[in-house]
């Protein structure tokens, strides 16, 4: 028999761990749960999502290895505002794939020492190599976001981001690298929600931050300040593109799909794998370990 494993079991290995990771989109509280099912009854149903989950994923690993066979640079950028999701899409599209190929990067706030650089040399150690895919959870554009409506930054600052993004980019993609920049938007009534969620689900609240109870009071000044990147920050070399986000299932699925449509990956021809006989001392004999060695069988 070719292959050992039992079908129905790998698929249902498959289904597990994708359950496992969704977890994350349920919530404790009875009454929460239902206004929830209750809000997104026209979300995408469980096993056409799952179907076409599993389906991105193996796209996904086919361009894993088109980059490291091409030894291809690929840079996604992921911003939006608090809760739209961007970590959710990171977490499926790198799920399956070798973390030594792809990596996300989510940066915390800068070190005094980097705060007296320039503004983007703490993201350039993170930039790929060749045979790298690298997301990043927020990035630059902190500076034409957060950092300007909280102050953090002042209009001279955020007016020399403006001037040196575009050729800082521009820079990226004549160096070869592939370069995706995402917003994933979802609606002010949405984020109330999601943020109600996490303020009465305590495997959540790690996630609400006082930054992100500010940026609700701040909604209509992060969206004036979204609509003057996008326009001075989408150029030809790398455009912004906009996933609508209040559906998480589809969010997740458009987003993957139109990473694949805007790279000319293919598929890479795998060397048959073969598993070698393992070989056997009749001399050796197997030490018996002390129990203080083993983790306790709790479960």
């Amino acid at each position: 028999m070719n292959d050992p494993l039992d079908h129905d079991q790998a698929t249902n290995d498959l289904i597990d761990e994708i359950l496992e990771l969704d977890f994350e989109d349920m919530v404790t509280s009875r009454d929460l749960r239902q206004a929830y099912q209750k809000k997104h009854l026209s979300d995408m149903p469980s096993r056409e999502y799952y179907h076409n989950l599993l389906q991105m994923q193996a796209e996904m690993i086919k361009l894993q290895d088109w980059v490291k066979e091409t030894n291809a640079k690929v840079l996604i950028i992921c911003e939006g505002r608090d809760s739209a999701g961007k970590g959710s899409v990171i977490k499926r599209i790198t799920q399956r794939m070798d973390p030594r190929v792809a990596r996300a990067v989510a940066l915390p706030k800068p070190t005094e020492r980097e705060m007296s650089q320039w503004y983007f040399q703490r993201y350039v150690p993170y930039l790929p190599a060749g045979g790298e895919i690298v997301l990043f959870d927020r990035s630059w554009y902190n500076r034409a976001g957060v950092e300007r409506v909280m102050g953090f930054a002042t209009e001279d600052q955020v007016e020399q981001f403006f001037q040196d993004v575009t050729e800082f980019e521009k820079m990226l993609v004549r160096s070869g690298i592939i370069l995706l920049k995402y917003w994933f938007s979802i609606s002010d009534e949405e984020q109330q929600f999601r943020f109600l969620i996490r303020i009465h689900d305590p495997m959540k609240q790690w996630k609400l931050s006082e930054m992100d109870l500010q940026s609700r009071i701040r909604w209509e000044q992060y969206t004036k300040a979204k609509e003057e990147m996008f326009e001075r920050t989408s150029i030809t070399e790398a455009p912004w593109y906009i996933v609508q986000g209040n559906d998480k299932r589809r969010e997740r699925l458009n987003c993957m799909a139109h990473i694949l449509s805007k790279i000319p990956y293919a598929e890479v021809e795998q060397k048959k794998i073969t598993l070698p006989e393992r070989l056997f001392d009749p001399n050796y004999e197997r030490q018996t370990l002390t129990d203080d060695l083993y983790v306790p069988k709790v479960f």
